[in-house]
């Protein structure tokens, strides 16, 4: 699984369009329905830290795991600015370790779909059964396969800004699922100069029904799913899916 190294620099910015507030307020409501108000919250791939920090606000005392140290030193900054006594922890999703167990568990901007293994994603499954409180929830995105077809496929996405710009180039195979990006930046140095970093990462596209039984295999009860953020029924054209899972027994 790639860590962000370069990009983590300019994440946050070229994340504007990610309406964080929105889905912290989706995620809050749905840890309060299931009476969870406060306590301990797991974020896995937790990145530069935003979604940690808006918990964090909503009363949760927060962990955020992430396997880039780049990424993790941005959100390292945003603890600082805020205040918020959130503990980071720079460690793979696939092997994640804590000291106990902890209510909830979070993952957002589809950080399960890195994992390009259905042998990796059961593993991420099993380890949060392991470490979610008795009937504690975990509630995770994924991109669909249809976003990656149909919407990303081979397009390439470019983004100039005053400090920065990108290319970001997109190749999914069909046969193996995996959507490849191929990320060129071109970043200000301090002299005012442009330097070039290059990154390459891919995801997989998962069947609702993969990831149903990857779940049923980690010893796991599927709650529910939705389209995105909603609590509407996902569609053939979903982009997006939200699923909320349940701890049952280790």
């Amino acid at each position: 699984m790639e860590a962000y190294g370069e990009f983590a620099r300019v994440y946050d910015l070229f994340m504007d369009n990610v309406n964080y507030e929105e889905w912290a307020k989706y995620l809050t409501q749905v840890l309060r329905e299931e009476k969870i108000e406060d306590g301990l919250v797991l974020e896995l791939g937790c990145g530069t830290g935003t979604m940690t920090e808006l918990l964090a606000g909503a009363g949760y005392d927060m962990i955020g795991v992430d396997n880039s140290e780049e990424m993790l030193a941005e959100a390292m900054e945003k603890r600082v600015e805020s205040g918020h006594d959130i503990l980071y922890l720079l460690q793979d999703m696939q092997e994640f370790e804590l000291y106990g167990t902890v209510r909830a568990i979070v993952s957002v901007c589809d950080c399960m779909n890195y994992l390009t293994e259905t042998e990796d994603l059961q593993r991420v499954f099993e380890l949060a059964n392991n470490y979610l409180d008795p009937k504690g929830i975990f509630v995770f995105d994924m991109n669909t396969e249809y976003k990656y077809r149909e919407l990303l496929g081979t397009q390439t996405i470019a983004e100039n800004r005053e400090e920065s710009s990108f290319i970001w180039e997109n190749e999914y195979d069909p046969e193996t699922k995996i959507n490849t990006y191929e990320l060129a930046l071109f970043l200000q140095r301090e002299d005012g100069l442009f330097e070039k970093a290059e990154e390459v990462h891919e995801q997989r596209a998962y069947s609702v029904e993969e990831i149903k039984a990857c779940i049923a295999s980690a010893g796991m009860n599927l709650v529910a799913m939705y389209d995105a953020y909603t609590l509407e029924p996902i569609r053939e054209d979903s982009e997006r899916i939200t699923f909320i899972v349940r701890e049952n027994g280790k």
